[in-house]
């Protein structure tokens, strides 16, 4: 954004130094804080971790918050930043003398021949084989991905649920696909399954910068281990395709953000009412919590226009 700005007023050359340096700081942070940051790198994910005196204990829960580092993605192109004379010169230094912090992120240059010699930067938390290790775990149908968009928790926790033992206490979490079985947090907020729209537009928009970067040298199974090969930008119209089905009626007039309620399939003066709800059931696509969440459910009219769209480009006549 301050690059956009910077582009009519070049006071904002700052503000997109700063923010690059705080980026740097902070993915550096992340990724080799105390030698490995949040990376387990047995695992191939991100994970929480429970700062003791004498170590660091990792929650080794495969959450959607081992995924939300693959959000903060940015592609920069060499035109914008030779435009930018005082950016271009202070990213440059930094990039030279502060070489220890550089290094843990993902800034890499890249020509692309479609393009000819235009070249460009990524921006990125984790490198291209962590991304893909994590991706793997998204894309697999037995962990995070569900017939409706992506699950906050991998359903691989429905077999398998975390135990934390400290001292004589004990806490868990498993699976739960809808509203929470604990009062915590209000009682029906739950991020341990169900499907939240903002976190797959987030999802979705960074496997596109993702893939404006990569393009079809990085192509991953979806759904993993179906060998069936996809790039990132493919990947992310298929996703927007399956949180979009979530408010698609099916044969029957059945959307599956109304679960089994007869009235919106039949009749007449409800089934076009279509509700917003908080979230999703993380199987069979329920609506749950508040039902009018239109601040930011409403972001699947995005993803219905990409499904759309997408459908149009492979079938002109559609």
């Amino acid at each position: 954004m301050a690059l956009e700005l910077a582009r009519d007023n070049p006071e904002y050359e700052d503000v997109a130094s700063k923010f690059f340096e705080h980026f740097i700081a902070i993915t550096d942070a992340m990724n080799t804080l105390g030698g490995t940051g949040l990376w387990n790198e047995e695992d191939g994910f991100y994970y929480d971790q429970i700062k003791l005196p004498d170590a660091s204990i990792p929650l080794r829960i495969r959450s959607i918050v081992g995924v939300i580092p693959l959000f903060a993605v940015e592609v920069l192109d060499k035109e914008v930043i030779e435009s930018l004379d005082g950016f271009k010169t202070r990213l440059n230094w930094f990039l030279d003398n502060r070489s220890e912090l550089a290094a843990s992120i993902s800034y890499l240059d890249r020509c692309a021949p479609r393009e000819g010699a235009h070249t460009r930067r990524l921006l990125a938390i984790p490198s291209r084989e962590r991304l893909e290790r994590v991706l793997r775990y998204v894309l697999d149908e037995n962990e995070f991905l569900a017939p409706h968009g992506v699950r906050s928790l991998s359903r691989v926790h429905l077999a398998r649920p975390f135990v934390f033992r400290w001292d004589s206490k004990e806490a868990q979490v498993d699976y739960e696909p809808g509203n929470s079985s604990t009062d915590l947090f209000g009682g029906n907020s739950n991020w341990r399954g169900p499907v939240w729209s903002p976190l797959n537009y987030l999802l979705i928009e960074a496997l596109e910068r993702y893939h404006y970067f990569y393009g079809d040298t990085l192509r991953l199974e979806f759904p993993t281990g179906s060998g069936n090969l996809l790039n990132l930008g493919e990947i992310a119209h298929e996703l927007a395709a399956r949180i979009s089905r979530l408010f698609v009626p099916d044969d029957q007039g059945r959307r599956p953000c109304f679960g089994a309620d007869a009235r919106y399939a039949r009749d007449p003066h409800w089934r076009d009412l279509i509700l917003f709800h908080e979230y999703f059931h993380g199987d069979d696509g329920r609506g749950l919590g508040a039902s009018h969440q239109t601040g930011w459910t409403a972001l699947v009219v995005r993803t219905l226009e990409q499904a759309i769209a997408a459908r149009q480009v492979r079938s002109p006549q559609s």
